[in-house]
C-alpha cells in the first residue's frame, strides 16, 4: 500500500491511495464518517430561556456545534469505569449565560476543560432581544457518527479510481483539448499533453470528440484518489489516523472471533 499526499491542511485532506481494493477504500471512507469518536453535546439542562426559540430548538442547535476533541483524555460512555453514570473521564460540562440585546455565538460557551471548546467561535446560536436571557448547562460526551450525525468527525468523504489516459496515433486536431471540461489536456506543439490527470472526471468527452479513436480514458482498479474534510473536532491528519486505527481494531476483533470457531 502506498500513499501520496496531494493536499493536507487542518481541515482537509486529499491523497492517492494505491495497492488496495475498492472494499478497503470504501471502508476507510465509511470509517472517516462513522467510526471515529468525537465529543458532542448530548444533554442540555436549561435553567432559563426567555428567547424566541423553544427549549428543544435551542438544544438542537447546541448539539450540532462541533467541539475540539482530545480523544486520549475521554472514553466512550459505555466503556467508562463509571458504567454510564457520568464522570470526568466520559463527559465534560459547558455553560452558557447570556442576556440581550446581543447575538450569542458558540465562543460564548465556557467549558470546564480548556482543551474542549467549539471548533469555531463564530457559530451563531441565537439572537437575544431586549430582556431576553438564556442560562444553560450542556453535557458533552464521546460518540460516533453511526449513532448520530452530531458525532460525525468527517464530512464530504469520498473517493474515485485513479484516471488513466492513453494517447495513441494522433492528428493533433485539438478537439479533445477543446471539449475537456476540466482543462487537463493541453496542446504543446504537435503533442497533446496531460496537465493534471488527478482532476479528470472520466467524462470521456475527449474520447467522443476524437475521430481517430486515438485517446482512451480508463481507470486503475487498485489506485484511488481519496478526499475528506473535517468538522474541526479533529485535524485532518488526526482523523485519518483514527479512521485507519478503527479499521485495524475491528479487523483484529473479527480475527479473534474467527479463531474461537
Amino acid at each position: 500500500m502506498d500513499i501520496d499526499i496531494i493536499e493536507l491542511s487542518e481541515r482537509k485532506a486529499r491523497f492517492i491511495l494505491s495497492g488496495v481494493s475498492t472494499s478497503f477504500a470504501n471502508a476507510f471512507r465509511r470509517s472517516v464518517l462513522a467510526e471515529v469518536p468525537v465529543l458532542a453535546i448530548d444533554d442540555v439542562n436549561i435553567y432559563e430561556n426567555t428567547s424566541v426559540l423553544f427549549d428543544e430548538q435551542l438544544s438542537l442547535r447546541l448539539g450540532l456545534i462541533p467541539l475540539k476533541t482530545d480523544t486520549k483524555s475521554y472514553t466512550l460512555r459505555e466503556e467508562c469505569s463509571c458504567k454510564g453514570a457520568g464522570c470526568t473521564l466520559c463527559q465534560v460540562s459547558l455553560t452558557l449565560s447570556a442576556e440581550g440585546p446581543k447575538v450569542v455565538y458558540s465562543g460564548d460557551m465556557v467549558s470546564t476543560d480548556p482543551e474542549v471548546r467549539p471548533a469555531d467561535a463564530t457559530i451563531p446560536i441565537i439572537e437575544l432581544k431586549e430582556k431576553h436571557k438564556v442560562v444553560v448547562e450542556a453535557i458533552a460526551r464521546l460518540g460516533t457518527g453511526r449513532n448520530h450525525s452530531k458525532w460525525q468527525a468527517g464530512v464530504a468523504s469520498g473517493f474515485k479510481n485513479m484516471p488513466v489516459i492513453t494517447i495513441g496515433n494522433c492528428d493533433y486536431c485539438g478537439k479533445c483539448v477543446e471539449v475537456c471540461p476540466r482543462n487537463i489536456l493541453k496542446m504543446e506543439g504537435n503533442k497533446v499533453k496531460i496537465v493534471d490527470i488527478i482532476e479528470c472526471s472520466m467524462c470521456r468527452l475527449c474520447e467522443n470528440a476524437c475521430d481517430m479513436d486515438s485517446i482512451k480514458v480508463s481507470s486503475d482498479p487498485d489506485s484511488f484518489v481519496m478526499s475528506f474534510e473535517t468538522t474541526g473536532a479533529l485535524t485532518a491528519a488526526e482523523l485519518a489516523l483514527e479512521a485507519a486505527g478503527s479499521i485495524k481494531k475491528r479487523a483484529e476483533q473479527l480475527g479473534e472471533i474467527l479463531n474461537t470457531l
